[in-house]
C-alpha cells in the first residue's frame, strides 16, 4: 500500500475527523460519526478513492 496523502491534506483530514466525531460523541447527530474516515485515511496515510481517481497528495521525490 503506497502512501497517497500527503502532509497538509493529512493535518486537514485528521482536524475534521476529530471535529466530527467529538461533535457526534456530545450529542451531535448520527451522521457526524462519518468523520472515522478521514480521521483513519489522514492517520494511516492512504485514501482508497485516489488511486481510483488517479489523484495523489504525496509530494513526488526526484531520482537524480
Amino acid at each position: 500500500m503506497k502512501l497517497n496523502v500527503g502532509g497538509i491534506d493529512r493535518v486537514l483530514r485528521i482536524g475534521a475527523g476529530l471535529g466530527l466525531v467529538a461533535w457526534a460523541a456530545m450529542g451531535g447527530p448520527v451522521w457526524a460519526w462519518i468523520g472515522i474516515v478521514p480521521l483513519a485515511t489522514g492517520a494511516i496515510g492512504w485514501c482508497p478513492a485516489y488511486p481510483l481517481l488517479g489523484f495523489s497528495t504525496c509530494s513526488m521525490k526526484k531520482s537524480t
